[in-house]
């Protein structure tokens, strides 16, 4: 569709054209008419689809209305705050978006596009937040800052877009954009921006945007047509940097970006590869934000050709010269894998997605291909072939062959079994509905050892169908005479102790009971009492302190000395 038939304003429209672009893609063709109307939206679209131009030109339409508009029109030395808030969850993202901004905005006069992310020197922030704005990126971290110290002013904010909203959430950003929105008007026009909104993502929008009209225009299944994915498998990491030079060396490659799972992995495989003579540089979330930029600048204009970056940068890069995406360490979550690949063939162009695995990378990549629901080619390279045997990665289970009831072995009734199947005795088992344990030999098969096949007549039946005879039928027989169980009778019987006696022992005569008035406080021995012992309380009791004597003679000082 082309743009002309958006109904998009001339201005916009000639910045359009100006970028070289004439059709619309499919997320634009939807969502831009939506957001003109002034509706709430929840889009999904894969990275390079152009989903930025879908959000920033309704934004540009909504500036140039209310610049028309004489009640929206505003005094001098007045802060109103921004139309429109963009929340994006890295910095490398909001710049790519504050860029679109300026791009499409180029013929609009006096547009004034802001930037608030952390990093940044606060004095700039401060000065772009209190002079007219238009558009406001931002990052949520910092955004809160200017929030709790009156900076900002969001109170008359027309349009909020929460892009990437997914991965802002997978950051912990909930509470920070229900902070954020707090501060916002009620009548504002709500766009998302989501690979997916199951989950806490679809709570969030349910509780953001009032009656929002649903856009899907790609998922994380889809074919990715103009990338090209492989995987090569590794012996152990000396050969995995052997297929990383080589694959670098390759003439076809134009720029790369090498994904590591850390900063320390990206920092010390980029000093690596500058050692062996390649132009390359690292990007990760632990670098100032200047020094980020001047890398990305630096790989925009080609001086760079390797990026080492970790997944903070997967969501931010807008390069249509990077050919490779290499992941040389595999990310944390399989959604990532999608942004990852998604940095090359940007543009109409084609690209080349090549993974290199180790072997304890087999589950992370069985999830890959669990979730992109696509099984990634396994390819090699010439001479440098893996000397072990490739590991194999079983497709995903289907449906209805999980562990449950309907389908798994049991024991009579609904109990599941161990095995792969119910192993019946008319499948040659051993009883009826007794489990096979396990995949090899079923127990006792052989003609000279383990357990003979049950007949009819010792098969497995119910209660009911083999006689069980209750307990009265059967009796209870009492054990004869002289053996077992013998109530006690009267002559074996409880003899109260009075009848029985009681003997002291050592001739030992009880003392009766004396008041404390009588026996008075008697201090120990012939000594007289001292702060350093316990006393003896009364007769010939042993003391509990001082100077005790007993059997090994005396003892200095209590328990604890």
């Amino acid at each position: 569709m082309s743009f002309e038939t958006l109904g998009l304003s001339p201005a916009v429209l000639q910045a359009v054209k100006d970028s070289g672009y004439e059709n619309a893609t499919d997320v634009q063709a939807q969502a831009i008419p939506a957001a003109l109307a002034n509706k709430d939206l929840m889009v999904s679209s894969r990275t390079g689809s152009g989903k930025t131009a879908a959000f920033i030109l309704p934004a540009l339409e909504k500036i140039l209305a209310a610049r028309g508009d004489n009640t929206k029109r505003r005094e001098k030395g007045v802060i109103y705050g921004p139309r429109v808030l963009v929340l994006a969850p890295t910095r490398e993202l909001a710049m790519q978006v504050a860029k679109a901004a300026q791009t499409y905005g180029r013929h609009i006069p006096g547009l004034k596009v802001a930037t608030v992310l952390g990093g940044m020197p606060y004095p700039l922030q401060i000065r772009q937040l209190t002079g007219p704005l238009d558009i406001l990126i931002a990052t949520p971290g910092r955004l809160l800052d200017h929030l709790a110290s009156g900076k900002c002013v969001l109170s008359n904010v027309e349009m909020l877009v929460l892009d990437e909203a997914d991965r802002m959430l997978d950051m912990g950003f909930i509470d920070d954009i229900n902070v954020v929105t707090s501060h916002t008007p009620d009548t504002k026009q709500t766009v998302m921006f989501s690979a997916t909104f199951a989950g806490h993502v679809g709570r969030l929008a349910q509780q953001l945007l009032k009656e929002p009209q649903r856009i899907e225009v790609a998922s994380h299944t889809e074919t990715h047509e103009n990338i090209e994915q492989r995987l090569h498998w590794a012996d152990n990491p000396h050969h995995k940097d052997q297929l990383l030079e080589s694959i670098l060396a390759a003439p076809e490659l134009d720029q790369a970006v090498v994904f590591t799972s850390t900063q320390r992995d990206a920092d010390w495989l980029a000093e690596r590869l500058a050692e062996i003579g390649h132009a390359v540089a690292p990007l990760h979330g632990a670098m100032p934000q200047g020094k980020r930029n001047r890398v990305l600048m630096g790989l925009r204009r080609g001086d760079l050709k390797v990026l080492v970056a970790t997944d903070v940068a997967a969501r931010g890069i807008d390069v249509p010269t990077i050919s490779h995406v290499i992941n040389y360490g595999l990310p944390m979550k399989a959604e990532d894998y999608v942004h990852r690949i998604g940095r090359t063939g940007r543009a109409g162009r084609q690209g080349l997605a090549i993974t290199l695995g180790l072997r304890e990378d087999v589950s992370m990549i069985r999830r890959i291909q669990q979730f992109t629901t696509q099984t990634i080619p396994v390819s090699q390279i010439a001479g440098l072939e893996p000397k072990s045997q490739e590991p194999r990665i079983f497709p995903p289970r289907p449906a209805g062959q999980g562990f449950d009831r309907g389908d798994r072995g049991h024991f009579g009734g609904g109990r599941p079994g161990f095995g792969n199947k119910s192993f019946r005795r008319d499948e040659g088992g051993y009883g009826g509905g007794r489990p096979h344990h396990g995949g090899g030999k079923p127990f006792g098969q052989g003609p000279d050892r383990g357990l003979a096949p049950r007949g009819e007549d010792r098969g497995f039946q119910g209660r009911d169908e083999r006689g069980f005879q209750p307990r009265q039928d059967r009796g209870f027989a009492p054990r004869g005479e002289g053996q077992g169980f013998v109530p006690r009778g009267e002559p074996r019987g409880f003899q109260p102790r009075e009848d029985r006696g009681f003997q002291n022992r050592d001739g030992f005569q009880p003392r009766e009971f004396q008041p404390r008035d009588d026996r008075g406080f008697q201090p120990r021995g012939d000594r007289p009492f001292h702060g350093g012992g316990k006393p003896s309380f009364g007769g010939d009791r042993p003391s509990f302190g001082g100077d005790r004597r007993g059997p090994g003679g005396p003892r200095k000082g209590g328990f604890g000395r």
